[in-house]
């Protein structure tokens, strides 16, 4: 995988023409574009498609499934019929392996379910190392193929699960950025996710909120290519 593949860029914005001067600006530079409810409500599920025709790479759909476990694996193998270009999609993990387990089943084949286990916007304690990896355990026993935990946790959480176990990391604030009214409690630079093992980094404002938005991705991707040596 090449370094710029390991960077999920956010499509928080509400509509598809508010995305397109990212589509346009960042195709080829990063590997994974994210949509939450705000686009996929607005828009609908053949805007996952559009991405895609726009852009290339593959989408992460960030939905956190959060319900019991027959709707929730019904609501999996809707979203995961959506778009043959979908790779990950999300469900918490915080209530129990059955849930999890339900939207694995859903998944089906080929999409690949990330277990979110404590925010990076939650400031955490003593115990959130401890209970994060209790969280990736149960999503790995339920047929993860990985998680969404801090760059602190990262570490804790290859040793428990293994190597081959996803750690995809959001919270990323690369040291020469600046973001204003920032929410990120447990963050980390690009390097420190990936020498701590985190697999995938999400990145948006530090790439969102630049002069130059591509020029922001190069610059990540050359500090992610230069921790992985």
């Amino acid at each position: 995988m090449e370094p710029h593949e390991r960077i999920i860029f956010p499509l928080d914005v509400d509509s598809l023409g508010a995305a397109q001067p990212y589509l346009t600006s960042l195709k080829g530079r990063v590997g994974l574009w994210k949509v939450g409810h705000a686009l996929l409500l607005r828009e609908g599920p053949a805007v996952l498609d559009r991405i895609v025709e726009a852009a290339g790479g593959k989408l992460f759909v960030d939905l956190k499934f959060h319900d019991i476990p027959n709707t929730v694996r019904q609501a999996a193998a809707a979203l995961s019929a959506t778009s043959n270009r979908l790779r990950f999609f999300t469900v918490h993990t915080c209530d129990g392996e059955a849930v999890v387990s339900a939207a694995v089943r859903g998944a089906g084949a080929g999409v690949g379910v990330l277990g979110i286990t404590v925010l990076t916007s939650v400031a955490g304690g003593a115990g959130t190392e401890a209970h994060v990896v209790g969280l990736a355990q149960a999503a790995q026993r339920a047929g993860c193929q990985g998680i969404v935990c801090s760059g602190r946790e990262v570490a804790a959480v290859k040793k428990a699960c293994g190597p081959a176990f996803l750690a995809v990391v959001p919270g990323i604030r690369p040291d020469w950025t600046e973001v204003t009214h920032d929410d990120q409690q447990r963050a980390v630079t690009p390097a420190q996710a990936i020498a701590a093992g985190a697999d995938y980094l999400v990145i948006g404002r530090p790439i969102a909120a630049a002069k130059d938005p591509a020029g922001a991705a190069g610059r990540i991707a050359e500090e992610i290519a230069r921790a992985l040596v």
